[in-house]
């Protein structure tokens, strides 16, 4: 009770702001609905419409021989290698909401998708190396940099979840053999329809952060920034000088992702039985190698 008073309190607080401050508040709101049209939406509805419709057409069990090598390090089938793969590629939160696609499918047991959540959920390369890279630092070789140390956090944050067991409580799933494949046209439709009510949930995260953490940007140092970051990533953006600092700072904000991703992370995860927390310690963990990571390789590139 004491817990939802606490929160039903700051959840009042945060009305009363946004009534006192509403003119600033609507054209925060306005800048983050631009910024899910400009940046969110076209990085990340492709991937999530064909990340569906590889999944329900049999991906997982295709790409599980080429893939068993890899993901036996992390003690797991080589299906869940397609949340790593798409995961790295299409970026948050699709690795997560392709593991969910797996479980779903019969391919992981609870555990074994719970343990991939802790290392699939991963940055959009697109937004590394295009929007950081060109577009903040000036040059996109740094921004593959900055995306070589993001896959190398994931791939090494996994080797802490290797030896986990699987949650208490958790049943087993048994895995479906042969998957039931979909055809073109089914995965097609589900995989848009699919996609398109998993951007409103992100656009929807990102636009109220984004209001959340406008205020935090105008504090001075590393201070304002640092807490954009942690709050959400696209809006991390403009606040970084293109420096070392900056490549570190956001090296760490990519792994960790920010409060915005975990939400996001939760909504597609919503229905799939599936807990959160390992995503959770595996951001953090994430983050802090990617930090350890890009200062290393800064001293090279600055």
């Amino acid at each position: 009770m004491k817990i939802r008073a606490g929160a039903c309190l700051a959840l009042c607080a945060l009305l009363v702001w946004f009534l006192a401050d509403a003119a600033q508040v609507r054209a925060a709101a306005g800048e983050g609905l631009a910024l899910c049209g400009r940046s969110v939406i076209p990085a990340l509805f492709p991937f999530m419409a064909a990340s569906t419709m590889l999944v329900s057409m049999g991906f997982g069990q295709w790409v599980s021989p080429r893939l068993a090598g890899l993901m036996s390090l992390y003690r797991l089938p080589g299906s869940a290698g397609s949340a790593l793969l798409l995961g790295l590629v299409g970026g948050y939160p699709i690795g997560a909401r392709t593991a969910a696609e797996l479980h779903k499918k019969g391919l992981l047991t609870a555990g074994e998708a719970e343990r991939l959540l802790g290392f699939c959920n991963n940055s959009n390369p697109v937004f590394l190396i295009s929007v950081l890279g060109g577009g903040v630092f000036g040059n996109p070789r740094t921004g593959v940099f900055l995306w070589l140390v993001h896959v190398l956090s994931a791939l090494l944050t996994g080797c802490f979840f290797r030896g986990r067991r699987e949650s208490i409580g958790h049943r087993e799933v048994p895995r479906l053999s042969p998957c039931q494949e979909s055809t073109l046209s089914a995965a097609f439709v589900e995989g848009i329809r699919s996609a398109c009510g998993n951007m409103v949930s992100v656009c929807g995260f990102v636009i109220f952060f984004y209001v959340l953490a406008s205020p935090l940007a105008n504090l001075g140092g590393i201070l304002g920034p640092g807490l954009v970051g942690f709050m959400e990533l696209f809006s991390l953006t403009p606040l970084l000088a293109g420096d070392r600092l900056s490549f570190i700072l956001a090296s760490a904000c990519a792994g960790w992702g920010g409060v915005s991703i975990l939400c996001q992370t939760a909504a597609v995860l919503e229905g799939s039985g599936l807990g959160l927390w390992n995503c959770v310690v595996g951001k953090v963990l994430q983050g802090l190698l990617a930090a350890g990571l890009a200062a290393a390789v800064s001293l090279y590139l600055f």
